[in-house]
C-alpha cells in the first residue's frame, strides 16, 4: 500500500453516514440536529471497537461545524478538520482509565466556565468514564446538574452498569451494537477494494469472525493478514494467522459421533492438542457448526449449493435428529463453562466429546422407543423377546425388541423401585435377557450397589412384575454406558436445553434483552416436569 496509515484510523467514519451498523444510534442523532433538540449530555455504551468515540467526534462535528448545527459537517472547515486531526481546542479528551482522581475531573469542570476559544460548543468527550472514581464522579455530577450553556458532555463506556444512576439520569443514552459479521465483511470488500488488495470471500469471513463484533479490531486484523500475506489474501494464510480451526477437524468430530466411534474422536482431539489450538474456541466452533446443522434440517432452503462443504452438511443432518443436534449444542455449551474447571483442558474437552457419545440416542434405544406388545408364540427366538408382563387380566405379553440390553430399559421404568434398589436398577446393563433368566453388569465404579439387600428388593419386584419367578445374575464387568441412569441424564439435559431454548426465544425475554441490554443467568432456567 502507498499509504502506510493504519486502516483502522485510515478508514474512520468522518460523518454519520458512514457509521456501520449503528443505524439506530444514526437515526436518533440526525433527528436531533434537525429539529434543534439538543441535549447537554450524551452517553455511548458498547464492547470495544464498535464506534463509540468515533460517534463522539462526528457529534463534536455537527455541534462546531462553521455551517451551523447540522447533521452533516462540511468536514472542510476549520473546526472539522481541527477535530478530526485532532487538534481542535475546544474539544476536551480524557481517557478516565488513567485520570481517576478527583483532582484531574476538578480542574477540568473549573475550565467548563469558561467561554470555548473558537468554537459554539466546548465539548467534553470522557472515555471509559467508568473507571473516575466516586468522589470524581460526584464532582461532575455538580456541573451535570446546571451545566453552562456552552458545555457538552460526551461519555463513552464499555460498562455503563459501573455508573452512578445519579450521572446515568442526567444523560442521553445510546447503546451501540456489536457489528454483524455480514456487514463487517461487506466493509472490509469495500476498503480493499478501494485500496486495491485482492481477498478471499473465505478469508473474510474469518476475519469477520475473529473480529467478533469490532470492526476496528476487524481492521487490525486485515492490516496484519496483507503484511502477512504479502497482499495477497487468501484463506490458508488467514487461517494460518489467526490459529483459525481447520472445518474438517469440525465435520470430521460430528461424522466419528455418527458413527460413535469415540477412538476417532480422541485421535482428532490429540491432533487438535499438537496443534496448539485453543478447545475453547473449538467448542464455540462446533457449536456454531451445529447451529448450522439445526437451522439448514429446520429450514433446508437456506442450505446455499455453492458451499463447498455442503454435501458433508447434508450427510450429518441425515445422521442426526433434530433433537440430537439441539443436545450436542447445548453439551458444547456447558462444555466451554466447564473447561475453566477441568484439570486441564484437554481433559475438559475430550470428556465434552465423551458426553455427547454417551447421551446420544443410541441405535439401541431408538429400537426401545419402537417396542409393541405381541403374543408370545412357540417360534419366537429367545433374543427378540424382551421383559415378560402382564395385562389386568394376567395375560403374558412379551415387548418385542432387537438385544438383551433394550428389554431391560423398556422394563425398568415399568418396575416400581425406591432409593438404592432403583439405583441398582438404573445403573445395571442386560448382557442376556430371556423369560428364564436375566444376567446384568454394573460398573466398578457401581459396585456398591450389588448389596445383598438392594438385589433381594429388585428380584422381588421383578416377580412381582412379570408374575413369575426369574433367576437374576449380577456381575462387574465394564459396560457400553447405555443404562437407564444414562438415558435419564441424557433425557433431562435434553429438556434443560429445550427450557433454556424457550425462554431464549420469548419475544417478552428479548425485548427485554434488547432494551436493558440483559443477560440470561441460564444457571437459574429449569424445566417444568
Amino acid at each position: 500500500m502507498a499509504d502506510s496509515q493504519a486502516l483502522a484510523r485510515k478508514w474512520r467514519p468522518k460523518d454519520f453516514m458512514g457509521l456501520v451498523g449503528q443505524e439506530h444510534v444514526v437515526r436518533a442523532l440526525v433527528n436531533s440536529m434537525e429539529q434543534n433538540r439538543l441535549h447537554h449530555a450524551y452517553l455511548f455504551t458498547g464492547t470495544r471497537g464498535v464506534g463509540k468515540t468515533t460517534v463522539a467526534r462526528i457529534l463534536a462535528k455537527a455541534l462546531n461545524c462553521e455551517r451551523g448545527i447540522t447533521a452533516t459537517p462540511c468536514g472542510k472547515c476549520t473546526a472539522c478538520l481541527a477535530i478530526d486531526q485532532g487538534s481542535f481546542v475546544d474539544l476536551i479528551e480524557l481517557d478516565a482509565a488513567s485520570n481517576t482522581q478527583v483532582d484531574a475531573m476538578r480542574e477540568l469542570l473549573d475550565n467548563a466556565q469558561y467561554a470555548p476559544v473558537a468554537a459554539r460548543y466546548k465539548v467534553y468527550l470522557i472515555d471509559e468514564v467508568h473507571m473516575l472514581s466516586r468522589s470524581a464522579f460526584n464532582a461532575m455530577l455538580k456541573t451535570l446538574e446546571e451545566p453552562p450553556e456552552h458545555v457538552k458532555f460526551i461519555l463513552a463506556t464499555t460498562d455503563p452498569q459501573k455508573i452512578p444512576v445519579t450521572v446515568l439520569s442526567r444523560c442521553l443514552q445510546f447503546n451501540l451494537k456489536q457489528i454483524p459479521s455480514s456487514l463487517m465483511e461487506m466493509r472490509l470488500t469495500e476498503i480493499l477494494s478501494a485500496e486495491g488488495i485482492s481477498a478471499d470471500t473465505a478469508a473474510l469471513k474469518l476475519l469477520a469472525k475473529a473480529a467478533k463484533g469490532s470492526l476496528r479490531d476487524a481492521l487490525s486484523l486485515l492490516d496484519q493478514a496483507i503484511a502477512f500475506s504479502n497482499a495477497a489474501i487468501d484463506e490458508t494464510s488467514t487461517r494460518e494467522m489467526l490459529g483459525a480451526l481447520d472445518q474438517n477437524h469440525l465435520f470430521a468430530l460430528l461424522e466419528a459421533l455418527a458413527e460413535r466411534d469415540g477412538a476417532a474422536m480422541l485421535a482428532i482431539a490429540d491432533q487438535l492438542e499438537v496443534a496448539s489450538v485453543l478447545f475453547d474456541q473449538v467448542l464455540q466452533d462446533l457449536a456454531a457448526l451445529l447451529h448450522r446443522l439445526a437451522t439448514a434440517q429446520i429450514i433446508p432452503q437456506i442450505l446455499d449449493e455453492e458451499q463447498p462443504e455442503v454435501d458433508r452438511l447434508l450427510a450429518l443432518i441425515k445422521h442426526f435428529t433434530p433433537e440430537d443436534i439441539q443436545l450436542f449444542y447445548e453439551i458444547a455449551l456447558h462444555g466451554r463453562a466447564d473447561l475453566s474447571q477441568a484439570p486441564d483442558e484437554y481433559s475438559g474437552f475430550t470428556m465434552t466429546l465423551m458426553r455427547m457419545l454417551v447421551f446420544m440416542p443410541s441405535c439401541s434405544q431408538q429400537a426401545a422407543d419402537r417396542v409393541v406388545h405381541a403374543g408370545i408364540s412357540a417360534d419366537t427366538p429367545p433374543e427378540v423377546k424382551s421383559g415378560l408382563s402382564t395385562d389386568s387380566g394376567g395375560q403374558e405379553k412379551s415387548i418385542v425388541i432387537d438385544s438383551p440390553n433394550e428389554a431391560w430399559l423398556a422394563l425398568v421404568d415399568q418396575l416400581k423401585l425406591h432409593g438404592m434398589t432403583r439405583m441398582l436398577a438404573q445403573y445395571s446393563e442386560a448382557k442376556h435377557f430371556s423369560a428364564s433368566r436375566i444376567e446384568l453388569c454394573v460398573a466398578e465404579m457401581h459396585k456398591h450397589l450389588l448389596e445383598k439387600v438392594y438385589q433381594d428388593k429388585l428380584k422381588s419386584q421383578l416377580k412381582i412384575h412379570l408374575g413369575k419367578a426369574v433367576e437374576v445374575i449380577f456381575s462387574l464387568e465394564r459396560i457400553t454406558g447405555v443404562t437407564p441412569a444414562v438415558l435419564r441424564d441424557r433425557d433431562k439435559l435434553a429438556k434443560q436445553s429445550q427450557a433454556i431454548e424457550a425462554i431464549e426465544s420469548d419475544p417478552y425475554v428479548q425485548g427485554l434483552v434488547k432494551e436493558f441490554d440483559a443477560k440470561l443467568n441460564v444457571s437459574s432456567i429449569k424445566p417444568i416436569h
